[in-house]
């Protein structure tokens, strides 16, 4: 089963001025290149957005400890409430041409970066490799089988309610890895929730949105000031210390 190329959205995070204002370009880029699909953000100020006509922008405000990786599944299961799939794409993207008319996907996940989780692990971060092994076996999943998942670019389309399951696990595993000083590579987390609800990641329909853009990555250009490193310092230990608090309602999973 597949779904019909206009009942789809993009989404994204807007989290600080950078990020904003590199939305409201994409936004712009969107309008022109996908008019008459929407495109979902969660971001720190909504209005902002209130020009753009394409964008149904909702408040947010960071839930990952240091960095919001992870806040990718509260965009997409608040997207996937509105469209039968969602089409991720990060906000430093941008459009070069028009995406074909007839997208479709299967039912689950939609990745072109996907290869074996343990390999890419043990290959670029091995000191995260045994909190991983941990949270699988929490889990009970099968790490040697789960995939690492590209997280830039991606798509998940509904799955009988399967996608909000899967959602959950990743905020879940993500939760884990960040309260064990792993806060950056979502694409782990998204691996082993997608082996936890028996998901195998499709590639078919991936490319035809690729083809259409370009990933810049920004992250590597953000100048603070002072004011600017205060706040995410006292955000970070306010949100570290709440996600400690609340992980002890589930003390076997996060602390055993």
């Amino acid at each position: 089963m597949t779904y019909e190329q206009q009942d789809y959205c993009f989404c994204t995070l807007a989290l600080r001025k950078k990020y904003r204002l590199l939305t409201q370009q994409l936004a712009t880029d969107l309008a022109q290149y996908a008019p008459g699909t929407s495109f979902v953000v969660l971001t720190d100020q909504p209005a902002d957005f209130k020009d753009y006509a394409n964008v149904l922008a909702f408040k947010h405000q960071q839930r990952g400890i240091l960095h919001c990786y992870h806040d990718k599944s509260l965009v997409m299961e608040l997207a996937l409430a509105k469209f039968n799939a969602a089409i991720y794409i990060d906000a430093d993207t941008s459009i070069l041409s028009s995406f074909p008319e007839n997208l479709n996907w299967k039912p689950g996940i939609t990745a072109g970066h996907c290869e074996n989780l343990v390999a890419h692990v043990t290959r670029y971060t091995p000191e995260r490799l045994p909190h991983i092994r941990k949270v699988a076996e929490n889990l009970n999943i099968q790490l040697e089988d789960s995939p690492y998942i590209g997280e830039s670019l991606f798509i998940i389309a509904r799955d009988k309610g399967k996608e909000i399951e899967y959602l959950q696990y990743w905020a879940k595993i993500g939760r884990y890895l960040e309260l064990r000083g792993i806060h950056a590579g979502s694409g782990n987390a998204m691996g082993l929730a997608a082996a936890k609800v028996g998901w195998s990641v499709s590639k078919e329909g991936w490319s035809e949105v690729r083809n259409a853009t370009q990933h810049l990555d920004a992250s590597y250009t953000n100048k603070q000031t002072f004011w600017d490193l205060w706040k995410r310092k006292f955000g970070y230990h306010y949100r570290l210390n709440k996600a400690r608090l609340t992980a002890l309602t589930e003390f076997n999973f996060y602390y055993k």
